[in-house]
């Protein structure tokens, strides 16, 4: 961690100011809303104008520059999160993240999986499509906006095969303690899928001290990268009996062997990656993950999070003392970016309204306010916020 003079690569006014460069959207907005599409950052969009350039003026004479982006990306999310590359691969969504896990998975007939209540539906459906197996998909309450372990625990029994959670919850901002529910399921034999889409990037993920057996995100939310293009993991130790449910000339050994080709499985998880990749977001989102890693390599591991926390609680006690009430855990371990609000006697889309006429960008979540706050916010972007809400009193 660095605790000396500021790094000579981010200049006297540190690494936020650096990074908020790197976001042209702060030219005009002030955007807070990267729990829903995020903007681009300037890399991302660089890599994107180039590899267009490159297939309207080479077309695919440059194809080897841009599938070696694939094994690029790769190793720098392995970076991110402390993870084997080999258990990784590239998903077009979160979405089929998490259904080629369901799908894959050798369900019986009997078995259970515990998912919190107030999941986004790609967290839900691909579960409760597992129902036409013989699959129970036990839903458990929360507690106001609490994922509780014990709860979930609760109901595990001898068929109970996984638990599916968010990191983050998309609506209240609830970030689960991810060590322990991994812990203490492991215990009694049951693995864990990650829905990771609302946390990774801006929180501390370190996958060789945690070990996770499944998880799912893309990258056009917090890892400020195009829609359309993620990656998914999954433990070797679990691939030999998790069925590949979508094949192609891509899933194989010597896949571009066409005239010579043969069904055997790739033994790494881009046994996953069937065929033709997005190579433009893929260029893109590799991009963007490195304006993570240049932070997180000089600043060390939670400099993220903690510039993140420390934005979203100022923005908390600041609406607090406009009286509104702020969804949001007391405790840091269960706290994320998100901050979600509502001002009493005022619509939160009039809030959202007023905002977007002010060039702040906001959504409306949970039946209040959602702010998303990154990184590379400064105290400006949230005392506007602030001011907009303080224009109703």
């Amino acid at each position: 961690m660095q605790t000396g003079p500021v790094s000579e690569k981010w200049g006297m006014e540190g690494p936020w100011q650096w990074w908020r460069d790197q976001m042209p959207i702060t030219r005009r907005w002030a955007f807070l809303d990267h729990a829903a599409v995020a903007p681009l950052s300037h890399p991302a969009a660089e890599a994107v104008r180039k590899l267009v350039d490159q297939a309207e003026l080479l077309g695919d004479t440059v194809w080897p520059q841009w599938s070696a982006n694939i094994e690029r990306m790769r190793q720098n999310f392995a970076e991110l999160m402390f993870a084997n590359p080999e258990d990784l691969f590239v998903i077009p969504n979160t979405s089929t993240g998490i259904s080629l896990v369901a799908e894959g998975f050798p369900w019986q007939a009997g078995d259970n999986v515990i998912v919190p209540e107030g999941e986004f539906p790609s967290n839900l459906f691909p579960w409760l499509n597992q129902q036409s197996k013989g699959v129970d998909v036990r839903i458990v309450p929360r507690q106001g906006i609490a994922v509780v372990i014990d709860d979930l625990l609760h109901r595990v029994d001898n068929c109970t095969r996984i638990i599916a959670v968010s990191w983050v919850g998309y609506s209240s901002g609830y970030r689960i303690d991810l060590a322990e529910l991994v812990q203490r399921a492991h215990e009694r034999g049951v693995l864990v899928f990650l829905d990771a889409i609302q946390g990774l990037g801006v929180h501390r993920l370190n996958l060789a001290e945690i070990p996770l057996d499944f998880l799912a995100a893309d990258g056009h939310k917090w890892l400020l990268g195009p829609e359309g293009v993620g990656i998914a993991m999954i433990r070797s130790q679990h691939r030999p009996r998790m069925r590949c449910p979508i094949v192609g000339w891509n899933s194989v050994l010597n896949s571009h062997e066409f005239s010579h080709s043969t069904f055997q499985l790739r033994d790494h998880a881009s046994r996953y990656e069937a065929g033709s990749a997005n190579m433009i977001g893929i260029a893109a989102l590799a991009a963007s993950v490195e304006v993570f890693l240049t932070v997180i390599r000089d600043c060390g591991v939670d400099a993220i999070e903690r510039r993140v926390l420390e934005l979203a609680n100022q923005l908390t006690h600041s609406l607090r003392d406009l009286g509104c009430d702020v969804q949001r855990s007391d405790r840091e371990p269960n706290q994320s970016g998100i901050v979600t609000f509502t001002l009493p006697g005022v619509d939160a889309p009039a809030i959202r309204k007023r905002a977007l006429e002010r060039d702040i960008v906001v959504s409306c979540r949970g039946g209040g306010v959602r702010a998303s706050i990154h990184a590379y916010n400064n105290d400006e972007d949230l005392r506007r916020l602030v001011a907009t809400v303080q224009s109703y009193l």
